[in-house]
């Protein structure tokens, strides 16, 4: 036995675990149980215990953790393969090499700090500890084409995980940011691999980085004062692990339903987009324009109006409303 498969156990059960079942399933004797359970607690795990029901975990640890996560999310793509990190360069890299050696389906990496944080567009992504920053690897059978508005149903599943951890009603700047009070609160970053013979998708990871628990001195120190937030900063206080198992199970149905449940995630998307109906600042790459906000396509592509009068889909680039700009 190691600890954390004691860990794992308590954290799968709703209520007490007998330390004769914990003796039995994990093949040690109570005396083995009680000894770990005596570090767990020195550590700070709020574990509790009756003389007639055995032990309890009565809440999320003192540190983010990989088998709390797994014991919590037993029986889903990602019960056995969570990894979870104090820093690292970057979760997507990570989990990105994990994938080239054949990583499963449902495979996650978490870290609290990322020192090379990656954006779109190869921009970097500050990454300051405070934050949550996760990956998720996908191995869709889905059709190529069908993965190119993933994305979108991301940042669906993204919102609606921030709302229902803490209640901050934050909503979706195209393409893939997560707001919160006119302010930037998370990204997201997919990046697909393809099979090289065939050109068929291999894999997908989807990395998200979230604010947690930042402070504005954070933001200030990094140049993103009005720019950036943390639900903390917001008023909305989170523990980490819930942050992280709230946001995986939003994942984990997100993955079901793609692609069959797309007007769902379409409808949800525009009805959470702080985009729409704005005037808008278009920056492709190639050019700058300024137009309005007109619609959310089908593909999650937005639909804009030139000031020319042209109606054109904007697939990618940077879409800024005129009232963020202030801010950036």
């Amino acid at each position: 036995m190691n600890q954390d498969q004691l860990i794992a156990l308590l954290a799968q059960s709703p209520g007490y675990v007998s330390g004769q079942e914990m003796s039995q399933t994990l093949g040690v004797t109570r005396g083995a149980i009680w000894k770990e359970l005596s570090q767990l607690r020195e550590q700070g795990w709020p574990i509790s215990s009756s003389t007639r029901l055995g032990y309890r975990l009565d809440g999320p640890p003192p540190q983010l953790s990989a088998p709390y996560l797994e014991g919590r999310l037993s029986g889903t793509i990602s019960s056995g393969h969570i990894h979870v990190f104090d820093r690292l360069d970057s979760t997507n890299t990570q989990l990105k090499a994990m994938a080239a050696q054949g990583a499963p389906h449902g495979t996650v990496v978490a870290a609290l700090e990322q020192t090379s944080g990656r954006g779109t567009r190869g921009r970097t992504f500050a990454s300051p500890p405070g934050g949550l920053y996760l990956s998720l690897l996908l191995r869709p059978q889905v059709q190529l084409s069908e993965l190119f508005s993933l994305t979108g149903w991301v940042a669906v599943a993204v919102r609606q995980a921030v709302e229902t951890a803490c209640g901050a009603p934050a909503r979706i700047k195209w393409l893939n940011d997560i707001y919160l009070n006119n302010r930037k609160l998370c990204g997201i970053l997919t990046e697909l691999s393809l099979l090289g013979e065939s050109s068929e998708p291999d894999y997908v990871v989807i990395g998200v980085g979230l604010n947690l628990s930042q402070t504005a001195q954070t933001f200030h120190d990094l140049g993103l004062e009005g720019i950036a937030t943390s639900l903390a900063l917001e008023g909305y206080e989170v523990e980490p692990n819930h942050m992280a198992l709230t946001l995986l199970q939003e994942l984990h149905t997100m993955a079901q339903h793609f692609p069959s449940h797309h007007e769902e995630y379409l409808h949800q998307y525009r009805s959470h987009c702080l985009t729409l109906h704005q005037p808008v600042e278009v920056e492709t790459g190639k050019e700058t324009y300024q137009a309005m906000a007109q619609a959310i396509l089908p593909d999650f592509s937005l639909e804009v109006t030139d000031q020319q009068g042209f109606t054109h889909p904007v697939s990618s680039g940077r879409v800024t409303p005129h009232f963020l700009r202030a801010n950036s």
